[in-house]
């Protein structure tokens, strides 16, 4: 099962977050973040997000730290200073994925992590449309139990297959979208 660290920018929208959860608890693939991870994408939310709470997102935190064993990354930052990245705030995503041995970071962000740089620490930048695209792919019993999970979650308001096909071409996952069209039956 491969190891992929997620960056911050795919955890910040919550209806990705859930989604890489779900996947994550179906063990279609074993997520990866750190502290500091999670201290970008909370501040983000908190500053364009006025009605959500510091308490709701500790919550959130805390139940995304138990979804996987080893998911939270610790011990990373010896890396750092080695790294040169187009910006340095990012060499923590790639210092955690070297010390994860993760092959795979997901980011919208892919123009941070130029393939030469990564190519030498056998890491790859994914936009999260193609990863998730080839993910369900590689393991489509697995993607869709958690797809299919992740949509009977969805209870406030409840999403019927349409809708949340929509909802994934609203954050940005088209391609993903269009392959679900032939699995309707199993969302």
């Amino acid at each position: 099962m491969i190891v992929v660290v997620l960056d911050a920018c795919v955890l910040y929208p919550p209806a990705l977050r859930d989604l890489f959860m779900w996947l994550a608890a179906a063990i279609a693939y074993q997520p990866r973040w750190t502290e500091d991870i999670h201290a970008e994408w909370i501040r983000n939310v908190l500053k364009n997000k006025p009605g959500v709470t510091p308490a709701q997102l500790e919550r959130t935190r805390l139940l995304m730290d138990r979804v996987s064993e080893d998911c939270l990354v610790t011990g990373y930052e010896k890396h750092i200073p080695t790294l040169t990245l187009p910006g340095p705030d990012d060499r923590h995503v790639l210092a955690a994925a070297i010390e994860a041995k993760s092959s795979v970071i997901v980011t919208f962000n892919l123009s941070d992590f130029p393939a030469s740089v990564l190519r030498q620490f056998g890491v790859r930048a994914m936009h999260p449309d193609k990863y998730l695209t080839a993910l369900l792919e590689d393991v489509p019993d697995l993607f869709l139990m958690g797809l299919k999970d992740h949509r009977a979650s969805l209870r406030n308001p409840p999403k019927a297959v349409e809708e949340y096909l929509e909802t994934l071409r609203i954050n940005g996952l088209n391609r993903l979208a269009e392959r679900l069209e032939n699995h309707r039956s199993s969302i």
